[in-house]
């Protein structure tokens, strides 16, 4: 039971990592790709490293416990770490005077 979860966590993080990829990939200025880049690859990191935490937690000893404590410790810097470096990011472009994009031929805002 526990290696299905591990694998489910594992996969789970492996699509929004290639979410997350397509999304930079696709996206079509830098406001919007910092979207999936923020988003995607925080999730995608949390699920991963969680199911891999949980796969070092069994069986169960005071080594595999604090591995996996050092994993979910990782695993919490970068949940707080990358929403703020994103933020980061774009207030750069904000200050570097980066226009967001604008559909061809679409109506600007009054």
């Amino acid at each position: 039971m526990i290696d299905f979860m591990v694998v489910v966590l594992v996969a789970a993080g492996l699509v929004f990592f290639l979410g997350g990829g397509v999304g930079i990939l696709r996206f079509p200025d830098f406001y919007s790709r910092l979207h999936p880049a923020g988003k995607l690859d925080t999730s995608g990191s949390v699920l991963a490293m969680s199911g891999l935490a949980l796969f070092v937690l069994f069986p169960i000893t005071l080594e595999s416990v604090l591995t996996s404590l050092k994993i979910l410790l990782i695993v919490v810097i970068v949940f707080l770490t990358s929403p703020t470096a994103t933020h980061a990011i774009v207030d750069a472009g904000v200050r570097a005077g980066l226009e967001p994009w604008q559909k061809p031929g679409g109506q600007a805002e009054p």
